[in-house]
């Protein structure tokens, strides 16, 4: 009989250790800097290993609490990748997890300055195109870039791929801004000077909470006229909805890797926000050039505050989930 117990509790004991564990908000960062801020302050977790994810990034971190976050790895391959391996590897129930993906970007002077944290309605792929020698495009065009299957820059494509747009829960990227748009975020001298520079006032000003899109490219770029392509094919994809703020490399692939767990009855997508902070301008400010904007980049002073404020705007909402889980669990609150 002794026996008998004994067995029947290191099975209860391994079917617990077994069983997937339950989450309620999963932060997902590229990589180690963008989740930094975010472990220093939860203080005490348990990391988790999941196989398939990046050899240099192999575990989850999670709290007692219910909140989890994750390091997916840089651009689209690595961050579908991951995604696939921590959704498909039976080591968490995610059926109920909110989603942030969280990570710096590019970003538009016209709408935000270094640090600022931008909360996106639209995910659209900028890689997802056309592309003519800048040098040898038709004589009336502006640009080079065009829709796949298009004759015209200025017509919108089929969207074949599936994966162009996305569109995220309006109701948690309302919520998600509302929780964090009092946030105050970190700003320091190097990043004021530098943003001196420009002459639109979202670019002057200090860092803020706003809401504006994003796009989505492996490759980034650098120029007015790039980013005047941005602008436009944000709004081509999106009907005038979308307005193009920042650039990044992985979200439209964190995104699709989340329809298909969706799809398959693994998580919810319509549970997803996504936060991006500006760490760089995508363009070079009045009397600079578009090549010394790119390459240097880190001169700016924007990747610090950057990564630190996606931990200040990031955590109003994944605090507000977890604490009043009773609520959240059956969907966005409206208030």
């Amino acid at each position: 009989m002794v026996l008998a117990l004994v067995m029947l509790a290191w099975f209860q004991a391994a079917a617990a250790q077994d069983a997937p564990r339950p989450v309620k908000v999963m932060v997902l960062s590229m990589f180690k800097p963008e989740a930094q801020y975010w472990l220093a302050h939860w203080g005490s977790i348990e990391q988790i290993a999941v196989p398939g994810l990046a050899p240099d990034n192999p575990v989850v971190h999670c709290r007692q609490d219910g909140a989890c976050l994750a390091v997916l790895g840089m651009g689209h391959a690595n961050a579908a990748a991951s995604m696939m391996a921590l959704t498909l590897s039976g080591r968490f129930d995610l059926r109920q997890a909110y989603f942030l993906i969280a990570g710096i970007a590019g970003i538009s002077p016209e709408y935000g300055t270094l640090g600022t944290a931008t909360w996106a309605g639209y995910a659209v792929d900028f890689g997802l195109q056309w592309e003519l020698d800048a040098r040898e495009i038709p004589k009336r065009w502006r640009t080079g870039y065009l829709g796949i299957n298009t004759r015209h820059p200025d017509q919108k494509p089929a969207l074949d791929y599936r994966t162009e747009v996305f569109q995220l829960n309006e109701a948690l990227q309302q919520a998600a801004y509302r929780l964090s748009r009092n946030a105050v975020l970190a700003d320091d001298e190097q990043a004021a000077s530098y943003r001196a520079r420009y002459a639109q006032a979202a670019a002057r000003g200090k860092p803020e909470v706003v809401r504006c899109d994003t796009l989505s490219s492996d490759t980034w770029f650098s120029g007015r006229l790039l980013s005047q392509r941005a602008t436009q094919w944000m709004g081509l994809l999106t009907d005038g909805r979308g307005r193009y703020c920042t650039a990044q490399q992985e979200d439209n692939a964190t995104l699709e890797a989340l329809r298909r767990a969706g799809a398959a009855g693994l998580a919810d997508p319509a549970r997803v926000a996504l936060l991006r902070t500006g760490s760089d301008f995508d363009r070079p400010a009045p009397g600079f050039s578009s090549a010394s904007n790119l390459l240097n980049f880190e001169t700016q002073g924007g990747f610090a505050i950057a990564t630190e404020n996606l931990y200040r705007a990031g955590s109003p909402l994944v605090e507000a989930i977890v604490s009043n889980w009773a609520r959240w669990s059956q969907g966005v609150p409206s208030e």
